[in-house]
């Protein structure tokens, strides 16, 4: 995390922040918080999911540190730092577990900075990377993490800035491509199969506000762990998978679709 942060565009909306308004978080500009109001406003759920995909990213750290033996996290689209972040879960349960973070908001690089601090036996670092260009983000990973040895891969509420679909499969692609085998795949984003009328407003105004977001089918998020072994149960919502306060049927369904799955 050396050099000159990249200057912050407080005009613009960007993802990390908007969703960082939903959380109940301070670390977002006018701009983000108006088309966080848009939004919600014409889908007043997405703070629920919002929610709901935050504890899911904690279950699913839990169970590859935990029961899987995972203690290197690549964690693509860190968004900003609050409670629980990948590596504060990984290393409470293995100290010297590494993580890298990687975002393309310079506000997040600032906060990263100054919060995303590690346990003295592990390693934390932030990269200042797009998606859209994997390559760049395996080649400076790689000065953090060994990528001969098993990689849980976070993918959480990413491939949606990426519009087009063939574009966002290329990119999980060259991703899991690069992990070796017992590596997992950890993904969510967001879906039009829950209340597919609010979710096309949802989606024509963040798009119209500068911020768009393509909302996909439960069969094409199923698609993004093609050639790996889907762990139960499955891609279920977000607020579904294995939950830990009541049976999964109890819970509503959110528009957030997820699962867990590992590299053969």
């Amino acid at each position: 995390m050396t050099g000159p942060a990249p200057e912050i565009d407080t005009t613009t909306p960007h993802s990390a922040r908007v969703w960082n308004y939903w959380l109940g978080g301070k670390d977002n500009f006018p701009a983000d918080r108006e088309v966080g109001e848009q939004v919600r406003h014409v889908y007043p759920g997405i703070v629920d999911v919002a929610r709901h995909a935050r504890a899911f990213l904690g279950r699913a750290v839990r169970l590859l540190a935990g029961e899987k033996g995972i203690t290197q996290f690549l964690d693509i689209g860190t968004g900003l730092p609050t409670a629980d972040n990948t590596h504060e879960v990984a290393q409470r349960i293995t100290s010297a577990s590494r993580i890298v973070y990687v975002d393309n908001d310079p506000l997040v690089l600032t906060h990263a900075r100054a919060l995303l601090t590690s346990t003295p036996e592990g390693d934390c670092s932030y990269i200042h990377a797009d998606v859209r260009d994997p390559e760049d983000i395996l080649r400076q990973a790689a000065a953090t993490l060994d990528l001969t040895r098993p990689v849980g891969l976070m993918m959480l509420g990413i491939l949606g800035n990426l519009w087009d679909h063939d574009e966002a499969m290329a990119v999980r692609d060259t991703l899991v491509a690069a992990l070796p085998p017992g590596s997992y795949l950890v993904l969510e984003d967001g879906t039009n199969a829950v209340d597919p009328d609010a979710a096309a407003e949802a989606e024509k105004t963040r798009a119209e506000a500068g911020d768009p977001y393509r909302l996909r089918t439960p069969e094409q998020i199923t698609a993004f762990f093609h050639g790996l072994e889907l762990l139960e149960p499955g891609v279920v919502s977000v607020s579904r998978w294995r939950p830990e306060t009541a049976s999964p049927e109890e819970i509503p369904e959110v528009t957030a679709y997820c699962g867990v799955a590992r590299k053969p």
